[in-house]
């Protein structure tokens, strides 16, 4: 690895030109012309190729797992777009540490096509319908699973559902991509594959197979059986601070002396842990530093609560007082101390420690990591998709919180934040572009709770019965009235000084 900053000419990125690099920047020690894929990854965006396609690239280096390289996928027309920027350097990825003490880059090359996205996905099903692919990997967000909000089940609703179920030949999902692809298999005889999410979601591996096999059934409940009977979906807690890719990311590759048009800034630490559930084999993860572990709820419950829960704390206030970055908003003393108190006081005690982690150690390595000044990473970005991430990382607080008698006000007010960022007006009377699938509904509610707090939480589809739980019903009109009438440093003021 070499520090950035350099004046150097560019070399663009691409198999044939991996020699030409500048000197001291790491890249694939391994003749990647040999690789054979044994993956195919969906919704292939900058998480995954700073962790899981990392974590395959270190085996790489080291000469293992040269028969588990990834194929990328996706099913959105958008990811079209990805595709054509990394088929044009050979799949290669310049992956920029953000240390606080110098970056350094590397080149990563465990990826080797991109498939073409099609209506019908026929090339994706025809790949993962290969016996040489034996795990399908995702990251297609929190909010891609179907699940439905306030029970945690399968929502069979969506349209997108409906189509694959009455046409599970030519699905539009990737779930009804890979139910197709296991028919494939089934019939053929060829044997099932691993379901491997990578998603921020705890139980990811369960929620994975709900989602398969509830869409099974709605149009073949024997293949639903053979799926739930032989498929394997290992749950996994995955972290990695990896921010989204503008030019300012492209112009810190171009630093190094290498042109990339989809390089990834991450910052430098990763965990990866993982059941060892693989029905079809899988690479040796713990060699490149995965754990392999049968207490996967436990870290992911304290990740979710704490790190990405804590997100959403500071993301939301920190959108409406203009603050762009993640440690920017560290930097701001009441979103800083609004993320203690509430982790301190409403998320910590409901949250079990695993070995070697307190969840109080776990919120000083959080805040430290949020602090970095090197990541990039914008409230923007943090606060997307609310509908989905509040539900996942603060509401199951909530639910604790209220069975055991104990405070709930800050997550309340934490709530009302999110209320008050979805009117879509920041204090400074600037517009917050949409900023969640949902988002028309979700304004619209933010405005009515203006006048009539109570409307926002009784959206069931998101809070369940909450509106009922008088503890935090209360908090949180209180909150949202003091938010729309003082504003937010006062609201933060208040529950901070307690």
């Amino acid at each position: 690895m070499a520090d950035g900053g350099q004046n150097l000419g560019l070399t663009a990125l691409g198999a044939a030109t991996l020699a030409d690099l500048p000197e001291g920047i790491a890249r694939p020690n391994y003749d990647r012309s040999t690789l054979t894929a044994g993956i195919v990854h969906i919704g292939l965006g900058n998480f995954h190729r700073a962790h899981q396609a990392w974590y395959l690239h270190r085996l790489m280096q080291q000469g293992k797992a040269l028969d588990w390289a990834i194929i990328g996928a996706g099913v959105r027309a958008a990811d079209s777009a990805q595709r054509d920027r990394l088929l044009a350097q050979d799949c290669l990825t310049t992956l920029i540490e953000l240390d606080p003490s110098g970056k350094s880059a590397e080149v990563s090359g465990a990826m080797i096509d991109f498939l073409p996205v099609q209506e019908g996905n026929a090339a994706l099903i025809a790949q993962m319908a290969d016996p040489a692919i034996r795990i399908v990997s995702l990251t297609v967000t929190e909010g891609g699973y179907f699940i439905d909000p306030a029970t945690g089940g399968f929502d069979a609703r969506h349209e997108d559902i409906q189509h694959d179920a009455a046409h599970p030949a030519t699905p539009r999902t990737a779930f009804g991509a890979m139910i197709a692809a296991l028919r494939l298999r089934r019939d053929a005889g060829t044997g099932p594959f691993t379901g491997q999410s990578c998603d921020n979601l705890q139980g990811n591996g369960d929620i994975l197979r709900q989602t398969l096999v509830s869409l099974a059934r709605l149009s073949d409940a024997d293949l639903a059986d053979w799926i739930a009977a032989n498929c394997t979906f290992p749950n996994a807690m995955v972290d990695c601070i990896v921010p989204a890719t503008g030019p300012s990311e492209i112009a810190l590759a171009r630093s190094f002396g290498i042109d990339d048009a989809a390089p990834v800034t991450h910052e430098n630490f990763r965990q990866w842990v993982i059941e060892d559930a693989f029905c079809a084999g899988r690479p040796p993860w713990e060699e490149a530093g995965a754990t392999m572990s049968n207490a996967v709820h436990e870290f992911e419950a304290m990740k979710l609560r704490v790190l990405n829960g804590g997100h959403q704390i500071i993301a939301d206030p920190a959108e409406i007082l203009g603050v762009e970055t993640i440690s920017g908003a560290m930097a701001h003393p009441l979103i800083s101390a609004l993320l203690h108190k509430v982790v301190r006081d409403e998320i910590a005690p409901h949250v079990a420690d695993v070995p070697g982690m307190t969840a109080l150690t776990y919120l000083d390595l959080i805040a430290g990591r949020f602090a970095n000044p090197e990541i990039k990473d914008t409230t923007r970005r943090v606060a997307f998709d609310g509908s989905s991430r509040h539900p996942g990382f603060l509401l199951p607080s909530v639910r604790d919180g209220l069975a055991a008698g104990a405070p709930v006000s800050g997550l309340a007010l934490v709530s009302a934040l999110w209320a008050r960022y979805c009117t879509g007006q920041r204090e400074d009377g600037s517009t917050v572009a949409p900023n969640d699938p949902a988002w028309d509904d979700l304004q619209q509610v933010a405005i009515k709770a203006k006048a009539t707090p109570l409307a926002w939480l009784e959206m069931r589809h998101i809070y369940g019965d909450l509106a009922d739980a008088e503890a935090f019903a209360d908090a949180f009109c209180g909150w949202l009235e003091m938010l729309h009438s003082e504003g937010v440093e006062a609201a933060l003021t208040r529950y901070v000084q307690g």
